[in-house]
């Protein structure tokens, strides 16, 4: 029994020493949170709260499209033989930078002179027979003549009746006979003519068989891989001997949304668009060049439409197959209004600023914006250059608001951020609403 009440004894005990502690701690937390004030925006104990501001200014801005483009090679040729032959010399290397016209490589010709000088001699023994023919026309011509002239004179006797009928007719059918050869050999010479321009064809044929074992660069540019060393044995058409492709100048295709289809086409009208290109590369310089190509449909699958940009590229900055930064400029808003972005700020009625005005308080202004460029954003509506907006604190502010833009005593007097008031540490900062 007596060990029962003495436990009761200290339950209770103990429950008045926590009521007593209870009861000290919530008559110290207001001498806690004297100095923190209201939590959230603003600064309770009505001191102005630090901010970085910034001039709202006037300037020309760039109006731009931005894209990820590809770079390709303004002209890009497969060097392939024209004649099947042994490849007898190589007179580039891999890489090399080629002229349009300039030696590249050399088949074996002494296959293609014999079969020239084969067909020159079948040109000159079919120019000999058509002489042979047209000499045989000639004489064949005559006869027939003398025939015809011999066949008039015997019937004229046969009519005065000195020479009989039958030596007159048959006088007739010799002259029609030397006739008909005179027919067939205008026939051959017809012939021989033919067959002249038929191994005229064939002595070409053959020249320029020959001249297709020297092979030339089309086009200036810059060569590729060797596929063939010396030695092998080319097909003709088949066999890739390299690549040669046109760097300078290139171009860059790339895409854009096909709602700035019109956007585009309009500005053209006034003239040549510029685009830089910007490779992606530790040592990334844009390039400068123009709108050459906008594609005659739109990509059904991704409402894009495709563009290609030419670039002189003379220090050979963008390669083919690079992928590379576009930025396609549309035109250039002169004397827009523009604030640095970080100043712009997005709620539930929209986009707005905190505006600093003459007393140092600051306004909560809407504002629509416009195209944003690098670190600025142009302010269609709502501002006007030469007012002061906050670009950093916000989360500290307001409507009516005092601000400072004396960053010296930042810590002293104590500072809060969004959803934090009060002092911390012995100046009584506390964190949370009060």
């Amino acid at each position: 029994m007596f060990r029962r009440v003495y436990a009761r004894s200290l339950i209770v005990i103990g429950a008045c020493a926590l009521a007593i502690i209870s009861a000290a701690c919530g008559s110290s937390t207001p001498a806690a949170g004297a100095g923190g004030g209201r939590g959230g925006r603003g600064r309770g104990d009505g001191a102005a709260a630090p901010v970085v501001t910034a001039k709202v200014s006037s300037k020309d801005v760039p109006v731009d499209l931005a894209a990820i483009g590809n770079v390709e090679a303004y002209a890009s040729i497969s060097v392939r033989s024209q004649v099947t032959g042994v490849l007898q010399e190589l007179s580039i290397h891999e890489g090399d930078l080629v002229k349009q016209g300039q030696l590249l490589f050399t088949i074996d010709r002494r296959p293609f002179q014999a079969a020239l000088a084969s067909a020159e001699a079948n040109l000159v023994r079919d120019h000999a027979l058509l002489a042979q023919a047209e000499a045989q026309l000639a004489r064949d011509a005559s006869n027939a003549e003398y025939q015809q002239m011999s066949a008039e004179r015997q019937m004229q006797l046969n009519q005065r009746g000195i020479i009989s009928k039958d030596v007159a007719e048959q006088t007739r059918a010799q002259a029609d006979a030397t006739a008909a050869t005179v027919k067939a050999d205008r026939a051959s010479i017809e012939s021989a003519r033919a067959q002249l321009v038929a191994q005229q064809g064939a002595v070409d044929a053959a020249k320029v068989s020959l001249d297709y074992t020297t092979i030339r660069s089309a086009i200036d540019g810059q060569s590729g891989n060797l596929g063939v060393k010396v030695g092998s044995l080319v097909t003709a058409n088949q066999t890739e001997l390299t690549t040669v492709a046109r760097v300078q100048p290139v171009l860059v295709t790339f895409t854009v949304p096909a709602i700035h289809l019109g956007t585009i086409k309009g500005h053209m009208a006034s003239g040549k668009l510029p685009v830089t290109a910007t490779p992606q590369d530790a040592a990334a310089q844009p390039a400068p060049g123009v709108l050459s190509f906008v594609d005659n449909a739109v990509d059904m699958t991704t409402d894009t439409i495709k563009l290609k940009a030419t670039f002189d590229n003379p220090d050979r900055r963008l390669w083919p197959g690079q992928f590379a930064r576009v930025s396609l400029r549309l035109t250039t808003l002169d004397n827009a209004t523009v604030v640095p972005s970080q100043a712009v700020q997005t709620g539930q009625d929209g986009q707005y600023v905190f505006v600093v005005k003459d007393d140092q308080t600051v306004e909560q202004r809407s504002v629509t914006v416009g195209q944003r460029v690098e670190d600025d954003t142009v302010v269609q509506k709502g501002l006007k250059p030469g007012e002061t907006v906050v670009t950093e604190g916000q989360l500290r502010l307001e409507p009516g608001s005092r601000v400072t833009t004396d960053l010296s005593g930042r810590g002293a007097g104590g500072r809060g951020r969004g959803g934090r008031g009060g002092a911390r540490g012995d100046s009584g900062q506390g964190r949370g609403r009060q």
